[in-house]
């Protein structure tokens, strides 16, 4: 016993054994007792609908076996009468590792956090899902700033000066990405305002296509022709962009053209029949026809109508369903369609009158 008594280090040595004792058993269990309870609760999780216990199983499964490690340390070292600099560096690294351990976790409850509000917007909003995604980098980022600041602060370095040139140093960067910035906040004012959402049909300038995805830089749209059309966002939201699935209603304007030789009546009758024929079909609202101008071949009568669905295949069909009833009822009323047609007046050599023979001399007998 006279061995387990002797000071070592201003403490006996049993009182290190101890410490010896704490130091690996507290990692040991607490290891242990983590993955028990990440088995146990992973298989509880899997039989219940809520996502709560799943939470918590990746909360237990993020614990690092390094900040047990130092936990196990801190314990041990709190059994002995250590010098003030050893006390201090050991609290220093148990402050750092439980700093890093909170960044994990933290991050652990972004991502959750994220993930929901993800499901729970995706067939409400998709265009939600982009600016959710970035807000939970920019939290994370946000989130490891802080522990590096309080790090930093607990280790001797004064932070007032270091946020200070970090201020600087931002504004320089901020004005090194200015583009990039500027396509960010582009991003968030495409989330906020939704001037398109994922699946628009829009045209800007003479590109147009569906939007496919809309991403913290630009915005990519599918066109008609098949390629992927990548635009900035800040270029798109300085451009005109026309919204083509947002419309309630599509006016159509057309113009039909029959022969000078029509009778009266039937030009009279023509705006009566078009009418007839698009009230007819579904999903019209028929507006004005009306025997519009003199042609150069034609006499044109103008018809407006619109349809009621913005599909475009909904509208062809409509249209060609209005062109065929509108031949079958110019057939059968003997009208005839107008095209480009020249008439020429030849005049005749009877009408001119005879033309004189020019005077020819006679030898024999000279003038």
């Amino acid at each position: 016993m006279g061995f387990l008594n002797t000071l070592f280090h201003q403490n006996p040595v049993w009182l290190w054994f101890l410490a010896a004792a704490i130091t690996g058993a507290v990692p040991v269990l607490l290891w242990f007792g983590k993955g028990v309870l990440v088995r146990r609760l992973g298989a509880l999780a899997e039989r219940t609908k809520t996502d709560i216990d799943d939470f918590v199983v990746d909360l237990l499964d993020r614990t690092k076996l390094l900040f047990l490690i130092l936990l196990g340390i801190y314990a041990g070292s709190l059994a002995l009468d250590l010098p003030a600099i050893a006390d201090r560096v050991i609290k220093t690294l148990m402050l750092l590792s439980f700093l890093l351990q909170v960044g994990y976790w933290g991050s652990a409850v972004i991502t959750f956090w994220i993930n929901r509000v993800v499901k729970r917007r995706l067939e409400q909003d998709p265009t939600a899902v982009s600016t959710i995604h970035a807000f939970g980098i920019l939290g994370k980022i946000g989130l490891w700033a802080i522990l590096i600041l309080l790090a930093l602060d607990n280790v001797g370095v004064k932070i007032t000066s270091l946020i200070a040139g970090l201020g600087i140093g931002g504004v320089a960067i901020a004005l090194a990405v200015q583009n990039i910035l500027g396509d960010l906040f582009a991003s968030l004012s495409i989330v906020f305002d939704k001037p398109f959402v994922i699946g628009d049909f829009i045209i800007v300038g003479d590109l147009l296509g569906t939007v496919e995805r809309i991403g913290l830089k630009t915005t990519r749209v599918r066109s008609l022709s098949g390629e992927q059309l990548i635009f900035s966002n800040k270029d798109l939201l300085q451009s005109r962009i026309r919204n083509y699935k947002r419309m309630f209603e599509r006016r159509v304007v057309f113009t039909v053209g029959v022969t000078y030789d029509t009778p009266y009546e039937k030009l009279e009758a023509i705006p009566k029949m078009i009418r007839e024929i698009i009230e007819a079909q579904g999903n019209t609202r028929f507006d004005r026809s009306h025997f519009s101008a003199y042609g150069e071949s034609s006499l044109s009568f103008e018809t407006v109508y619109y349809v009621l669905v913005p599909d475009y295949n909904a509208y062809m069909d409509i249209q060609q369903a209005i062109n065929l009833a509108i031949y079958r009822r110019f057939e059968d009323e003997a009208i005839e369609f107008a095209f480009p047609t020249r008439t020429i007046h030849l005049a005749s050599q009877a009408s001119a009158g005879p033309t004189p023979s020019p005077t020819r001399a006679d030898p024999g007998n000279p003038a």
